[in-house]
């Protein structure tokens, strides 16, 4: 089972790859942590990623796509894997193809998480930190026990600068433009399946696992 998860932030991807990882014995690999193991490993394409990361830019193409190569050399791939987060553009997801058909594989499926703006902006500018020791909450999800302070060391919440409503706003705007080419590609070769990303996540995984294993 060879499958990608997209969705914007706060669409819940991560939670339900670790749910369909332990239910089938395959990796979720997430980009992000794929990115920093590697550059942690030292190799030469996480070096080159490290040296992309500290500048602030974007990774390349090439070192994600090579990174990605990699990963899947690994035993733990051999019955399938959940990309979450890659491919980000048609570039990528064009790369990622020719890279399985290399390895005589094919994507089973892709899944793209369906929430609203409003519900998206909720999960999204609810995070509060504590200033002191960084624990996270959320104001609806894991509210503190006392407003406005920590429960672990009584320390003040704060509401990071990402997650006002504005700057949200504008990263949402930014993924929908950037990933609808992607949704296109994808619907185009038959492999698209639209998860509604709103409701508990029992009810979430249930669709996933159905879209899933229909299509097996």
């Amino acid at each position: 089972m060879r499958l990608v998860f997209l969705g914007p932030p706060g669409a819940g991807k991560g939670t339900q790859a670790r749910l369909l990882s332990e239910r089938y014995g395959i990796p979720a690999i997430a980009t992000g942590d794929m990115l920093r193991e590697a550059r942690a490993a030292g190799t030469p394409l996480g070096r080159e990623a490290g040296r992309a990361m500290d500048a602030g830019a974007l990774v390349p193409d090439e070192v994600v796509i090579g990174l990605v190569a990699e990963r899947l050399e690994r035993a733990d791939c051999e019955k399938g894997f959940i990309l979450d987060g890659f491919p980000r553009t048609v570039p990528q997801a064009q790369a990622l193809g020719k890279l399985l058909t290399l390895r005589g594989e094919v994507l089973d499926r892709v899944l793209a998480f369906d929430l609203s703006e409003p519900e998206l902006l909720r999960r999204l500018t609810g995070r509060r930190v504590c200033r002191k020791c960084g624990t996270n909450f959320h104001l609806v999800s894991s509210p503190p026990k006392r407003a406005g302070a920590c429960d672990r060391c009584g320390g003040e919440l704060t509401q990071r600068e990402d997650d006002h409503e504005a700057t949200v706003s504008r990263r949402l705007a930014v993924y929908r433009a950037e990933t609808q080419p992607l949704l296109d590609y994808y619907q185009r070769q038959g492999l698209l399946s639209t998860i509604p990303g709103e409701g508990s996540v029992e009810i979430i995984f249930s669709a996933i696992v159905r879209t899933v294993e229909k299509r097996a």
